[in-house]
């Protein structure tokens, strides 16, 4: 193992270093060599693209209620705006690297590493435009200037479209003299087909975004569903990691007292019963005991409780399925696919498919996380979950996902695209908005160097073109 970290660190170090100019990049060495390894790259890549997935996750997590700040009218908490120059940062520094990855991929026939460089481009460019709306791409990359202009969001959104497209079609090329590295790809190993799976599986998403516009097109998701994930063995995640899975990280900073990672009252209602009036057998795997030897939340924009060092209230478990030492880091899964199919179906009145497709995406998280078969058959057996097809909801949809998709950034949109309409749902304590956010304000790290093109957005609360 320690061999295997290294040889990573090595490549990843490569590939950092080695790559072409970054907009973001203050200082560059002269001497430094500027045609890096084209599986370093994929090693560094593919890593950074799941970690950024987190890097969002840790943001987001607040704006649903996953999470809770530690302290009293914590900023994320509150809907004050934030700084999220590190996150920003990484996100454009692998999306630099992808760029490179691409141009080397063409250089040599590589259309394979082409493909999946498109893929994972279209991958860290929806998480900007899902934070930000409008931001740098078209120019972003060439190295040809520090201050590149802002393409619109809506042109954002359909270059992801456009990029999973050209991926799926690199994918399939027979041209390619040149396989993917399974060592380097620490997403699918390889796999050219579970690649264009995932690439699909990511238009559902980006279609499914749309809901609240007059582009939603519900056949258009389902021929995606159709070509993407069939079961949870096709998932998009990583276990590789230079230490540990960073959200097994936060568990281990907040058991040393730097305290982290905190778990909000409203998730751990939602979970425990209070909210739903069943308590769901997941929670044992997300959660900590309190000294009390129940579950309890914290209040989001609300104090902590006592010393906040003594176990009185639950946290990331150091154990958890998505927070131990080498859990996986999930890009995009099958159960949220299923949750797709059944908001689809639904909107599409086909209740019968909606119903079907919503118990398939509970089954399948259930059975990931490792609940027994009892626990498991009871939760979804209790008549608030089976409810029948006649009387399936949004609603319960969204609860659910919700529920299954557990610290992904997704459900910062689901939540958007609901109006933040689940049960017990409420804005923070101390909150310095009157309603809920929709949207970050441009980091420091931009408005200070491209300040002519950083659009000056003050109010968190204004609507992304796709969430009106």
């Amino acid at each position: 193992m320690k061999f295997i970290l290294r040889y990573l660190f090595i490549f990843i170090m490569i590939a950092t270093v080695s790559s072409c100019k970054k907009y973001l990049d203050v200082n560059q060495n002269p001497n430094a060599a500027t045609r890096p390894p084209i599986n370093g790259l994929l090693i560094g890549t593919t890593q950074n693209t799941a970690l950024n997935v987190y890097r969002v996750a840790d943001i987001t997590s607040y704006y649903v209620q996953y999470l809770a700040n530690t302290s009293l009218a914590g900023a994320t908490d509150t809907y004050e705006p934030i700084d999220a120059s590190d996150t920003w940062t990484k996100l454009y520094s692998n999306m630099t690297d992808l760029y490179d990855l691409r141009r080397l991929g063409a250089e040599q026939g590589a259309t394979k590493y082409q493909g999946v460089a498109n893929i994972m481009m279209a991958m860290n460019l929806q998480l900007v435009h899902n934070l930000w709306g409008s931001a740098p791409y078209s120019n972003a990359f060439t190295g040809e200037t520090l201050t590149p202009t802002y393409d619109a969001a809506q042109s954002i959104y359909d270059s992801c479209l456009a990029l999973l497209d050209g991926g799926i079609a690199l994918l399939s090329s027979t041209a390619t003299t040149i396989d993917l590295n399974s060592s380097a790809d620490l997403i699918h190993h390889g796999k050219t087909a579970a690649w264009i799976k995932t690439a699909h599986a990511l238009k559902a998403r980006l279609l499914n975004q749309l809901s609240k516009t007059s582009k939603y097109n519900p056949a258009a998701i389902t021929a995606e569903l159709a070509a993407a994930y069939t079961s949870s063995a096709d998932d998009a995640f990583i276990t590789t990691f230079d230490v540990r899975n960073p959200w097994n990280q936060e568990a281990v900073d907040n058991a040393a007292l730097n305290l982290d990672g905190w778990l909000s009252t409203n998730y751990i209602n939602a979970m425990n019963g209070t909210t739903y009036g069943i308590f769901d057998p997941r929670l044992p795997f997300t959660a900590s005991l309190t000294k009390f030897g129940d579950y309890r939340g914290t209040r989001n924009g609300g104090d902590r409780v006592g010393t906040g060092t003594n176990k009185e209230e639950s946290y990331i478990s150091l154990t958890g399925y998505y927070s131990n030492t080498s859990s996986p880091l999930y890009i995009i899964t099958y159960e949220e696919m299923k949750f797709i199919e059944a908001e689809v179906a639904f909107r599409s009145n086909d209740l019968p498919k909606a119903y079907a497709a919503y118990l398939a995406g509970i089954t399948a998280n259930i059975n990931k996380i490792g609940v027994p078969a009892a626990a498991r058959d009871a939760y979804i057996n209790h008549p608030s979950v089976s409810v029948g097809p006649a009387n399936i909801t949004l609603a319960l949809i969204f609860k659910e996902k919700y529920k299954a998709l557990f610290l992904s950034p997704v459900t910062w949109d689901d939540a958007r695209r609901y109006d933040y309409k689940y049960q017990g749902f409420q804005l923070p304590l101390n909150v310095a908005t009157n309603t809920f956010i929709r949207r970050l304000v441009y980091p420091t790290v931009e408005t200070g160097r491209n300040s002519k093109n950083a659009p000056a957005i003050s109010d968190v609360t204004q609507h992304l073109w796709w969430d009106q």
